[in-house]
């Protein structure tokens, strides 16, 4: 079973391997990307980042498309799954 430790340090492992293989350095990743060569640097030693800096790093190593597997809707498991889903839905407004 994996932590969240792991899977963030994986996750950094995996954008600086992307990073090489596009043949990109950190300070140019960093630029295209519009985020700090510091916190770039940090992301890959350590995985700590903030979500936009990550979309936008994402988006420069064109890995955009798997942030939308990362909370996919759960299939429903039976049919009253199904028939309340749209009441679970709607947002109450108090």
């Amino acid at each position: 079973m994996t932590s969240p430790a792991d899977v963030i340090r994986d996750l950094s492992q995996r954008a600086k391997r992307r990073r090489i293989d596009a043949g990109i350095t950190q300070r140019e990743l960093a630029a295209r990307a519009g985020v700090s060569y510091g916190s770039l640097r940090l992301f890959e030693e350590t995985g700590k980042i903030s979500l936009e800096a990550l979309a936008k790093i994402a988006f420069v190593l064109e890995a955009e498309a798997e942030f939308e597997q990362l909370f996919p809707p759960r299939p429903p498991k039976t049919i009253e799954d199904v028939i309340d889903r749209p009441a679970r839905q709607r947002v109450r407004r108090k």
